[in-house]
């Protein structure tokens, strides 16, 4: 089995106006499967579209926590989008304490209504934390999250939120910033966590790894992340691949390949 891109968004420019050609690369890059994440309600039915249009491009529903302007919104409504067959996960969701500031009630508020969807529409989660790890373990365990899964996006945080997040069952995503000089913390982590807990990400058009920093990130870069991971563990890129992938589809249990 190829790569799976587990966190990109593809509704994004430049990425938006070309998908055919996103997909072409991707597929050159041995990238088979990709999952475009939702940061509001007002762009979800152009991720649906895409999903709709292409087999191997996958779909999640849920507000962003920086995106405070954003419609809010319920249990309910996130439920009733998340039954669609190409929605695979609630998020991203989470807490964002660099981008936003002030009171956070609001941003905690949505990020638990995000949780009691997940465990009752069994979707996992996509956790996205900044500046946050601790408030944002803390929501995670209080409220159950366990029930429903949920992956650590764009993981850059310590060993300490790893192992709370592996001890809840979730699994930890590398985007390119493993890849970056000055990622020597992330990079022991990458060597520690369990192999069958790890996903890799673009989280495109953002962070391209080396040695594609400064372009636009795209799917295919994720093979780039890929082989510098596998390269940390010491193990073949095929290895990586086909581990990563399956994990992949064993937490985004409704994806079909």
């Amino acid at each position: 089995m190829g790569l799976v891109d587990s966190h990109c968004h593809l509704n994004f420019e430049p990425m938006g106006d070309d998908i055919a050609g996103v997909m072409e690369r991707a597929k050159a890059a041995n990238v088979d499967y990709i999952l475009c994440v939702s940061v509001n309600l007002e762009a979800y039915p152009e991720i649906l579209a895409i999903a709709r249009a292409h087999k191997n491009i996958f779909a999640s529903v849920g507000v962003h926590p920086c995106y405070q302007d954003a419609k809010e919104p319920t249990v309910e409504e996130l439920v009733r989008l998340a039954q669609n067959e190409n929605v695979v996960a609630m998020g991203e969701t989470g807490l964002d304490y660099f981008r936003v500031d002030g009171d956070m009630a609001w941003q905690k508020a949505r990020f638990v209504c995000h949780i009691e969807a997940g465990i009752e529409a069994h979707k996992p989660l996509i956790i996205h934390t900044r500046e946050a790890a601790a408030d944002t373990m803390s929501i995670l365990k209080d409220h159950h999250a366990e029930r429903c899964g949920a992956v650590m996006h764009c993981f850059a945080e310590d060993w300490e939120t790893a192992k709370k997040a592996l001890d809840l069952g979730f699994y930890i995503s590398f985007s390119g910033i493993v890849t970056f000089n000055s990622a020597a913390r992330l990079k022991e982590i990458a060597k520690q966590v369990p192999l069958d807990r790890i996903l890799v990400e673009t989280d495109a058009p953002y962070l391209a790894p080396a040695p594609m920093r400064g372009r636009p990130n795209q799917p295919a870069f994720v093979a780039h992340t890929a082989q510098y991971v596998a390269d940390l563990r010491g193990i073949e890129l095929d290895e990586f691949s086909e581990q990563t992938s399956n994990n992949f589809f064993e937490l985004f249990r409704s994806a079909v390949k």
